[in-house]
Order: C-alpha cells, then structure tokens, then sequence
C-alpha cells in the first residue's frame, strides 16, 4: 500500500499508550488499532486533527507516501524514512 500509517512509531516516541489516546481523541482502541495497522480505507479530517493535537505533531508525520512504482518521483525523500 502507497500510504504507511506510522502511528505506532509517534505513539513510542511520545510515550504514549494506544489506550490513552484512543480515549483522548474519542474512539475506541479497536478503530485505532486498525488505524495503526492501515487497515482502514480512510481517516476523517477531525479524527486525524484530534490524534495531531493529542500527540503534538503534524499529519505528515503520521501518514507517509511510498509509491509502489520505481518510476514514481518522490517528492519528499526524507519522509522516507520509519
């Protein structure tokens, strides 16, 4: 899948619990579970801006773009990297 949820590795680096945050932001820990796993087809705009808020970061730092083609430019490549 192009778009990798890196939500595990924010939650680590804040030190924050699944659990915590998934009462934070107002949903269960099962929709954050698939949500860290990417097995959802989409995240609303307010859930994302709560977990951003909740976390101090910004949606970039979630959500990354790696194209599964060779011949598709990456335009960021430092945010690249897990």
């Amino acid at each position: 899948m192009p778009i990798v949820v890196k939500l595990d590795v924010m939650l680590a680096e804040r030190k924050v619990k699944s659990k915590d945050l998934a009462a934070r932001v107002g949903i269960t820990e099962a929709n954050l579970s698939l949500l860290k796993s990417g097995k959802v087809k989409g995240v609303r705009f307010s859930t994302l801006e709560a977990i951003c808020e909740a976390l101090d970061c910004q949606p970039g730092d979630l959500l990354v773009f790696r194209p599964e083609r060779e011949d598709v430019p990456v335009l960021y490549p430092d945010a690249e990297g897990d």
